[in-house]
């Protein structure tokens, strides 16, 4: 017989750091564009599986000096290789006892229907195959999946934090129509204990200290700051104001030629990483704190 401890144990076997599972009845609201239920009407649970992203992986970055290991390592290969080698594996696990399980990797920059920052429909990318059907491919906002499955909040900076690694890991799902016992949800508040140094910390001064976006999920009231997407991905890419778009991929052209992430998430991931480390809000501890030289900020 199949249980919810039995999947767990076997995600982590695979390799898996994290896992929850949320019963489908926590989606009840969704937007029909982001409703794992229309994927599998039948589903009974959706497993949310968690892969750290490696402190060391951030070491570079806040140096100053080597970007590449947090793009690849931490990013790119978590998304890419290791969440959908743990998914398939998991997904044979359940099918091998009866039940049918639907990987759904976090690969969602150009498949879904809607945008993936704004969240509006794209226009004439797909319809609906029927009137009552949301339009292919339907989009899972994996935080708030990542929060139904009871691993976690999403903090003010709109980073998902868990007790284990704060801002520190990436997601992945399975759909299933196994009848698994969902876990308790963490109160909102739990971890994120609004200290803002996501907001301070943030080079691009993306994270609003005023405006916010409210949502109900699961019956808890969730809140963050809101997010400039724009000065986001400024920070993200080394990137001066006013350069033009590239039209090949939609989004600011990189204004320094590294591995990307040149801001490496100074505010929302390490400041918030070192804020929680010393409150000893993590589990995942170590010897010597991550911050000990003067930090370089872009221009």
């Amino acid at each position: 017989m199949i249980t919810s401890e039995k999947v767990k144990n076997a995600a982590k076997k695979f390799g898996a750091d994290l896992v929850g599972i949320a019963s489908m009845d926590r989606f009840e609201g969704a937007p029909k564009q982001m409703d794992p239920r229309y994927i599998n009407p039948d589903a009974k649970a959706l497993i949310v599986i968690g892969l750290r992203i490696p402190r060391g992986a951030l070491r570079g970055i806040e140096e100053g000096t080597y970007f590449l290991s947090y793009s690849s390592q931490a990013y790119g290969s978590i998304n890419m290789i290791y969440n959908p080698f743990i998914l398939y594996h998991l997904t044979r696990y359940i099918e091998d006892h009866g039940y049918e399980a639907t990987p759904i990797p976090n690969d969602y920059y150009d498949w879904p229907a809607i945008e993936y920052h704004s969240g509006k429909l794209k226009e004439n990318w797909s319809k609906p195959v029927s009137p009552e059907k949301p339009a292919p491919d339907v989009f899972i906002h994996f935080r708030i999946a990542a929060f139904c499955a009871g691993l976690g909040e999403i903090g003010y900076s709109k980073i998902f934090l868990t007790p284990e690694f704060g801002p520190r890991q990436r997601f992945a799902c399975i759909l299933t129509d196994a009848p698994l016992k969902p876990d308790p949800l963490v109160e909102p508040g739990t971890i994120c204990d609004r200290c803002m140094m996501c907001v301070k910390e943030c080079s691009a001064g993306a994270i609003s200290t005023k405006e916010t976006i409210k949502i109900k999920v699961a019956g808890k009231q969730l809140e963050w700051g809101k997010l400039d997407i724009e000065a986001c991905s400024k920070g993200f890419q080394g990137m001066k104001p006013y350069t033009r778009y590239n039209p090949f991929i939609g989004e600011p052209s990189p204004a320094i030629l590294y591995s990307r992430a040149i801001e490496g998430g100074r505010g929302c991931i390490r400041a918030c990483m070192i804020h929680l480390e010393k409150q000893g809000k993590t589990r995942n501890r170590f010897k010597e704190p991550f911050r000990k030289r003067k930090t370089w900020q872009m221009e």
